[in-house]
């Protein structure tokens, strides 16, 4: 389903419970934004008209605020989020060739998401396990000493276990 068939069909009800929640709250458009997202796990296109609306801003001025802080997302992440640090010390030991790597064999720039939204491939500049560098933090998990060899396995492995799990996602 293309992305824009998924927001025809996006269901705004949590979003009417959230705009409901703060309608009698002054300066309440940054809370609505981030519990927006945390209900939909980005900030649906759609989402940003409704807000306007039950805010009496237009969504131009939702946009601006929203797109001003980097805590917001207007995509949502893929299953699999790749967090690849490349602080000072990671750098110095190799995640430069690691991120090559990453991007080249998920076939996407950091910041985005591949097509299937399998993965979301994001850099960060420490994650502080600098002993452990080069490191990455893959669903939460810290992943440290990485190689470009290391890396390959654990993509290989994570797009095994998905390829092994039945449909509907849950065994």
């Amino acid at each position: 389903m293309n992305a824009l068939a998924a927001a025809e069909e996006q269901d705004f009800s949590a979003l009417y419970e959230i705009l409901h929640r703060h309608e009698r709250e002054e300066g309440a458009l940054i809370p609505v934004l981030q519990d927006t997202q945390a209900a939909y796990g980005y900030l649906p296109r759609e989402a940003i008209y409704h807000i306007a609306e039950a805010l009496r801003l237009s969504p131009a001025q939702v946009y601006a605020v929203a797109s001003f802080y980097s805590q917001f997302r207007f995509e949502p992440l893929g299953k699999h989020v790749v967090h690849l640090c490349v602080g000072t010390a990671c750098h110095v030991r190799g995640s430069p060739q690691i991120h090559i790597v990453l991007e080249n064999d998920l076939g996407i720039p950091s910041g985005e998401t591949t097509p299937d939204g399998l993965f979301t491939l994001e850099t960060v500049a420490c994650v502080g396990a600098c002993g452990l560098a080069p490191t990455m933090v893959v669903d939460g998990e810290t992943h440290g000493n990485m190689t470009i060899a290391k890396t390959r396995r654990l993509l290989k492995k994570i797009r095994a276990a998905e390829s092994a799990e039945p449909a509907g996602g849950e065994a």
